[in-house]
């Protein structure tokens, strides 16, 4: 049932938002060189690699500066963010204000990769220093949304947010995935919480 509403969830989104996706396409190509989609390798579901799309917000070398600007740090645990972040582009501060960013990841959830509701996606070197009990994010499919995304984002600490991920994989069913959806709506556009 699950794979069923993220098939149809993710065809109704991508078609419904298909003049959206070719704007701000048109709007990250006009502004900086570079492709338009961002794919990353990211741990999937027991542990599998799988390529991610992200609509691209930053600089196209932007990994490569990212060890220069290790330093300014401002998250715990393994994984790295700076509210300020130089390498983003105008266009990119405003889809990662509004989540825009996120939406090729429907062309996930229809490959199969990835879920409507779920853990977000890590970087394999972050699960590389994940604790034992933080691996039981990995018994499910990584997600578009869950309640780290409806919760506060940015302003979560590292171990808090991986503590509502264990607590979704141990209580997830149906009605709680809807209910995230729905939460999902509200925080999608100008959430105070995402950079």
């Amino acid at each position: 049932m699950k794979r069923s509403i993220d098939i149809i969830c993710s065809l109704i989104g991508l078609i419904f938002l298909m003049p959206l996706l070719v704007i701000v396409a048109i709007l990250i190509k006009i502004e900086s060189k570079g492709p338009v989609i961002f794919a990353q390798d990211r741990v999937g579901m027991d542990g599998r690699l799988f390529k991610m799309y992200k609509f691209r917000s930053m600089i196209s070398n932007a990994e490569e500066l990212k060890e220069k600007l290790a330093s300014k740090n401002e998250r715990t645990g393994p994984m790295f963010k700076i509210k300020e972040d130089p390498r983003i582009t105008k266009v990119g501060k405003f889809i990662r204000k509004t989540s825009i960013d996120e939406l090729p990841q429907l062309m996930n959830i229809l490959k199969g990769d990835m879920s409507i509701v779920g853990p977000r996606p890590s970087l394999p070197n972050e699960v590389k220093e994940f604790e034992k009990w933080m691996l039981r994010r990995l018994d499910v499919k990584p997600g578009l949304t869950c309640y780290w995304q409806v919760s506060g984002r940015d302003d979560i600490e590292f171990n808090e947010w991986m503590k509502l991920d264990v607590k979704y994989v141990n209580e997830r069913n149906i009605l709680i995935d809807f209910l995230l959806i729905s939460k999902t709506f509200f925080v999608l556009f100008g959430d105070s919480h995402a950079s």
